[in-house]
């Protein structure tokens, strides 16, 4: 709980208006670091009471990703509304990776232009920030940022109410956790009350391989979630003291998977899917669906809550049908890509699935991918002789696929949700592999994706890998020169 006397300072000084329903919501988008669906609404073993009273009021989605498994690229996307190879955003902004053009529309100025007030605490992590004019940040410096100390936790309900009741305009408000990314730190300011230890959970399913080592670090990252929705109840708190909740949009995603084993950096389930909870005050009801969605379909899911326009271009879908619940699945493929995070670990992939089967094509299959070494050696801090002993047969020859990549992978997520066994060559799913690849092109090419020329692909890989870690100050100009489009994909 926030304590009251915070709350009672930020709202004496702005007091709260009278409620009042308006045609145009707020709109309250909170954003976590580095989590799937590991909460209690999604059937994990945490216990995430405030998310899960979110979920009863509001939709579900069951099936919800991300365009890429990386957090500048996600936030780039979800904010535009395209792919990462549309807006250029294709690796961290703190590794000067930034998007084509700086005026490329978003959420932002679409919301702005519209009399909207709008607001940011935690980091944007996009480059150039100047694209995303918010009217408002903390002053603090630890609200502006990424914050993975974790400092001053209990003020960003506290900031987030004195924005919220600062003027008469409606309000976008962007909210960004540090929790779950890493370090899972197991407690901060007594939160959780009583951390989880590894004896207590398994590690996450997806990676199908547990020791000692992984189970803590797999407990300590559900106690970031159990922290993370300690924080998220004080901020549902604040704007119900503010007057504004019966008018206020909330929108919760993570920005994709955990940094544990075979999720962040990956085209796997585990580094695509997120959890997705949208509660409309104005159209209650508990929805659950199992429809693929994605989060370029935010951008136009808040202009169509806003009463705006959504542009043509936009390859995303306004999820408002589902919100209002009489809107069933109609998207039959779902795409996402991999470009690099850092320096460390470039990888261009593309992938698409359908309700089955998931397709992910290796543009440079036959090098080995270096994201998988430095996950092992940097993240989850395992050997290969450990992960060899502590594998199946099974799970670590799909371990030594993410190392070696194929250029094809083809899973049936029916049979084999945790994509261990690659069915590419098996000729009994030769139609369903021809398909798959023929539907990847063809989106390939209507999104004018520049890595469809498979030398380019090489070559932007060459590129980043060229430029080296120990350069990250400086612009990457030969993938700039392989990559920027001719004229705004957006025009």
């Amino acid at each position: 709980m926030i304590p009251y006397w915070y709350l009672l300072i930020a709202l004496l000084m702005h007091p709260a208006k009278a409620p009042k329903l308006e045609a145009r919501p707020n709109i309250l988008f909170i954003v976590s670091e580095d989590n799937g669906p590991d909460m209690g609404c999604y059937g994990a073993p945490v216990n995430t009471p405030n998310l899960d009273q979110l979920a009863e009021k509001g939709t579900l989605f069951e099936l919800a990703f991300v365009p890429q498994a990386g957090c500048s690229q996600s936030r780039a996307s979800f904010l535009t509304g395209l792919y990462p190879h549309q807006h250029g955003q294709i690796g961290l902004a703190t590794w000067k990776y930034q998007m084509y053009f700086a005026d490329i529309p978003n959420v932002v100025t679409s919301l702005k232009e519209a009399g909207y007030a709008t607001g940011i605490i935690g980091k944007l992590h996009v480059n150039p920030e100047s694209a995303f004019p918010f009217d408002w940040a903390p002053q603090a410096k630890e609200l502006t940022g990424s914050n993975f100390g974790r400092k001053h936790l209990d003020q960003y309900a506290v900031q987030a109410a004195s924005f919220m009741t600062d003027n008469d305009k409606p309000f976008y408000l962007q909210i960004n956790y540090p929790d779950a990314h890493a370090p899972f730190t197991p407690q901060v300011d007594g939160v959780p009350a009583v951390p989880l230890v590894g004896d207590e959970v398994d590690a996450l399913p997806y990676m199908e391989v547990s020791d000692s080592l992984l189970k803590q670090k797999t407990a300590d990252y559900y106690n970031c979630m159990m922290r993370l929705d300690k924080y998220v109840g004080d901020l549902l708190e604040a704007l119900d003291q503010t007057g504004k909740a019966e008018n206020t949009l909330i929108v919760y995603i993570g920005d994709h998977g955990a940094d544990l084993l075979r999720g962040k950096r990956t085209s796997l389930e585990g580094g695509l899917r997120i959890p997705m909870l949208i509660y409309d005050p104005r159209h209650p009801a508990r929805i659950r669906t199992k429809a693929m969605v994605s989060t370029i379909d935010l951008y136009p899911t808040f202009l169509e809550s806003a009463g705006l326009p959504i542009p043509h271009y936009l390859p995303g879908k306004s999820l408002v049908p589902y919100i209002l619940g009489n809107q069933t699945s109609d998207r039959k493929y779902l795409f996402a890509e991999y470009h690099t995070h850092s320096n460390h670990n470039p990888y261009p992939q593309r992938s698409v699935r359908d309700e089955r089967f998931k397709l992910i094509h290796n543009l440079v299959s036959g090098i080995e991918n270096p994201g998988y070494a430095f996950t092992l050696d940097h993240t989850v801090e395992i050997t290969e002789e450990e992960l060899k002993r502590i594998a199946t047969p099974v799970v670590y020859e799909a371990y030594q696929r993410m190392k070696n990549p194929p250029e094809y992978e083809l899973y049936d997520l029916e049979k084999d949700p945790n994509e261990l066994v690659n069915i590419a060559g098996d000729a009994a799913y030769g139609s369903t592999l021809t398909r798959l690849q023929s539907v990847l092109l063809d989106w390939q090419k209507k999104t004018q994706d520049p890595l469809i020329d498979p030398e380019v692909a090489r070559k932007v890989f060459e590129a980043i890998m060229h430029t080296g870690v120990d350069q990250k100050q400086k612009q990457l100009v030969p993938y700039l020169e392989l990559m920027t489009p001719k004229k705004p994909v957006w025009k």
